[in-house]
């Protein structure tokens, strides 16, 4: 038997050679891969380091992420009130798969685990781990995952969630402290680009402002004003809808005089009772209100809760200081959405604030400027009097007093027609020195202001109040005829709901469109038109109809529900 080759003295030093440069090669392997990670990571922290907008920002960091350590996805979680996700940003999902997840996760399970500990969390498989609670609907299988916290100084702003390690490997400590890094890095991202949104936010909340203020103190009309208010209030909160509701003269409701965004449409005209009312409670304290369900809270009314039932969160606030509120302000946020954050709370506040006092001081210009016409007229018609009255009357003296002496028969009869004219002159100079200081018009008759005290009568009789919409388009001119037979045609119809529907809601709309028709429509939950029926008093509200060239529709107001209901609707022209 030989010698053993690899025992032989003079083929070792060669094989320990082999080995140390194939430690050497790996090491140098380990070391280009570090530096090509470095390299990555110092990549990812310039990039999402490259913008100020926050929600830009956000995917950028989860971009980053993935790409560092390799996942097939990734996601960031910003946790809200309650240490709940607010906000889920997914990267690595196509269109089809994102538009089949029922929901993303709400911070529960494994991922309400990292809030409730937030430091690093590396797993081979996340149907293993104890806390896993599953996928949503519609969710993509996952295995290996890896999450660390994303911090904004001491304060914990989310996690970064990866899963499944390309390759189906699991992730190993290296990806771990890079994502920490990363983690970090994104930090100082996220808190420059929240103090570039707040910047922002300030920025328009003061332009906005001083818009407001200019535009009223310089005499636009506050209708116009009070509206472009309503929408920079929903721009400045991030809300899907915002309505502005004004009170009544008569101080017992409001109307809802002024809406925008998702279902304006439903929320304009409605009219609230002040007393006993959140609205109310709001105008009258000066304070605001916030609801984390705004559709479901009953604190607000039922014909509110309607009218807006796609709204969950939502803030009302004063518009206007505490004691001299001049409106509530509402905005509000679709169900699903996240609560508002405290700074967006705080500049629609002040905004609102500020909005109020301008409405007051513009107010206060106007009741000075009505003054000073007023006084102007009084003077003018004292110089009327006392000069311009006085002086025809002496020349008109002075002619009577030389009729005497003309001889000429057409010479006395020109004088006569003279001062006859003079004395004409001096009644019409009369007349309008009582016109100008007379200094209110004639009370005109007020729509509105008939169809709320119709509405507030019919209530005794139905035994609650009915809601209302009064559309701005009864601000416009209806004729006295037309306003005379549609009150006539609402108490007929109020009357019949209380005598034969057995109904315990009932909602009142009037308004006009464009097409310049009047429209009363009274829609109640209850039992319906019987067939066979008595039908006088329809028939009545059919000719009041046709007399002015409409028409009358009816049909059951929830044709599915056990108790159809009645929708009438009584429409004829305006004018």
């Amino acid at each position: 038997m030989g010698p053993d080759p690899e025992n032989h003295p003079r083929l070792q030093p060669h094989l320990q050679l082999d080995d140390l440069l194939a430690e050497l090669q790996g090491r140098l392997s380990a070391v280009l891969a570090t530096r090509d990670r470095m390299h990555g990571l110092l990549e990812a922290v310039v990039a999402i380091g490259s913008g100020l907008d926050l929600e830009s920002t956000l995917r950028r960091i989860v971009e980053a992420a993935v790409g560092l350590v390799d996942a097939s996805y990734g996601a960031l979680g910003v946790i809200g009130e309650g240490k709940y996700l607010a906000e889920f940003i997914p990267v690595g999902l196509s269109p089809e798969e994102t538009g089949r997840v029922h929901h993303w996760p709400e911070g529960r399970g494994l991922l309400g685990l990292l809030i409730e500990a937030p430091r690093p969390l590396r797993l081979r498989d996340i149907a293993s781990h104890e806390a896993s609670s599953g996928f949503p609907d519609g969710h993509p299988p996952m295995s290996s995952f890896l999450g660390v916290p994303v911090r904004v100084r001491d304060e914990v702003f989310g996690n970064l969630y990866l899963t499944n390690k390309r390759g189906g490997g699991e992730f190993t400590e290296d990806d771990e402290a890079v994502l920490v890094a990363l983690g970090a890095a994104a930090g100082v991202a996220v808190e420059n680009a929240r103090l570039y949104d707040a910047a922002r936010r300030q920025q328009r909340w003061i332009k906005a402002s001083a818009e407001v203020t200019t535009r009223l103190l310089s005499g636009d009309e506050p209708d116009e004003v009070l509206a472009d208010v309503t929408g920079q209030a929903r721009e400045l909160s991030g809300a899907d809808l915002a309505i502005l509701a004004v009170p009544d003269e008569d101080e017992r409701r409001m109307t809802v005089r002024y809406a925008d965004g998702d279902g304006a449409e439903a929320a304009r005209g409605l009219v609230l009772p002040r007393p006993g009312s959140l609205s109310g409670r709001v105008l009258a304290t000066g304070e605001s209100a916030a609801f984390a369900d705004f559709a479901h809270d009953e604190r607000v009314a039922q014909a509110v809760r309607e009218a807006m039932s796609q709204i969950g969160p939502a803030i009302v606030f004063p518009l206007g200081v505490p004691g001299n509120a001049r409106g509530v302000l509402t905005v509000g946020r679709r169900h699903g959405a996240a609560p508002f954050p405290q700074s967006q709370t705080d500049v629609v506040a002040s905004f609102a604030a500020q909005a109020g006092v301008a409405l007051e001081l513009a107010a206060a210009r106007a009741e000075a400027e009505r003054l000073s016409l007023y006084e102007d007229r009084d003077r003018i018609a004292r110089d009327l009097h006392d000069l311009v009255i006085q002086r025809l009357y002496a020349t008109g003296m002075s002619l009577e007093g030389i009729m005497p002496m003309i001889t000429r028969p057409e010479v006395a009869s020109r004088v006569t027609i003279a001062v006859d004219a003079m004395d004409e002159t001096i009644k019409e100079i009369r007349a309008t020195i009582f016109a100008l200081q007379t200094r209110h018009a004639a009370a005109q008759p007020d729509l509105r202001k008939d169809i709320v005290a119709l509405v507030d009568e019919m209530a005794l009789t139905l035994g609650f109040a009915p809601s209302m919409r009064l559309g701005s388009g009864l601000s416009g001119e209806v004729s006295p005829e037309t306003a005379e037979q549609a009150l006539a045609a609402l108490r007929e119809a109020l009357s019949n709901t209380a005598r034969h529907s057995q109904a315990s809601l009932v909602d009142v709309t009037v308004d006009t469109d464009g097409d310049g028709m009047l429209t009363v429509q009274v829609t109640d939950n209850g039992t319906g038109i019987p067939a066979g029926g008595r039908r006088s008093g329809l028939r009545n509200l059919a000719r009041r109809a046709e007399k002015l060239g409409g028409g009358l529709r009816l049909g059951p107001a929830y044709p599915e529900a056990p108790t159809p209901g009645t929708r009438l609707e009584w429409r004829v022209p305006r004018g």
